[in-house]
């Protein structure tokens, strides 16, 4: 669930934060979605109060942990399938979150170096991060944007910096539109990014769903001024997709969503669907 809201700075051109700065800009009291995803895909880049807000969702939520795993896994799939199948060589990230095993860009450049990839998000530790850990092939290019989802004319100004937006590219958005709670300015943002791509690109979208227990673990965390999250239902999660035309087996279950030999068990609650873009 990572959160997105800064300014903007591409790759190696712009200084990471560090020292005084970083501490300055880093709220360590303050939980953040992407150190708590950190926490539950097992990593060490996060704080006490991210372990502390991650391990009340668990309390009341125990299946996010397996949620944010499958989420992982699902990452490998579809970015192998578009990078693989569908001949898709630039892929824009919004979400990017923490680097862990398998990110978007080492993915896609085992399958073609030529790659370009340019990741977005804003939080201080994971700008420190992609620094250091998101280095692609010589042959491609791998690029940060420290952005606000809620700009998307930004993100675009900074992407094209990187991308040609001559040829398709790969939207993948994965658990960041629930941190735009607002419906309408969800689908507007993701109709903007849609909009700004040729014909022939991918739509890629991935996002915890509404049930109870999420409810009530949204609930816990309210108080602790970590992001509001909006939990959609399948069918608005679907809405996100209108007018593209949906890949097999359309909107699904995150672990469902071609899952192969490695197939793991039952639907969980998180939706997901690549959709090409007309």
């Amino acid at each position: 669930m990572p959160d997105l809201s800064a300014s903007q700075g591409v790759d190696g051109d712009t200084a990471a934060p560090n020292g005084r700065a970083l501490a300055t800009s880093l709220n360590v009291a303050v939980p953040h979605s992407a150190r708590m995803w950190n926490h539950w895909l097992g990593g060490k880049d996060n704080f006490p109060a991210d372990r502390a807000a991650a391990q009340r969702v668990v309390e009341v939520f125990p299946e996010i942990i397996e949620i944010a795993r499958s989420s992982r896994r699902l990452l490998d799939r579809v970015v192998s399938h578009l990078t693989g199948e569908l001949g898709i060589r630039q892929f824009l990230d919004v979400g990017t979150g923490l680097p862990t095993e398998d990110n978007t860009h080492e993915v896609a450049q085992r399958i073609a170096p030529e790659s370009r990839i340019v990741y977005v998000d804003n939080d201080p530790l994971v700008l420190v991060h992609a620094r250091a850990l998101l280095v692609g092939t010589p042959e491609g290019v791998t690029s940060y944007v420290d952005a606000d989802v809620r700009d998307p004319e930004e993100i675009l100004r900074a992407a094209h910096e990187v991308l040609d937006f001559d040829k398709p590219v790969a939207l993948v958005l994965f658990g960041v539109m629930a941190n735009v709670i607002d419906d309408d300015e969800a689908y507007g943002i993701v109709r903007k990014l849609v909009e700004a791509v040729p014909s022939g690109s991918y739509l890629a979208l991935n996002d915890g769903t509404a049930s109870p227990a999420r409810a009530e673990a949204i609930r816990a965390n309210e108080h602790t001024g970590n992001t509001p999250y909006r939990a959609r239902t399948p069918e608005e999660v679907a809405r996100f997709f209108d007018g593209l035309e949906l890949l097999k087996p359309g909107i699904v279950s995150t672990p469902l969503w071609r899952p192969g030999r490695r197939a793991r068990g039952k639907a969980l609650d998180s939706y997901c669907g690549l959709a090409r873009i007309p």
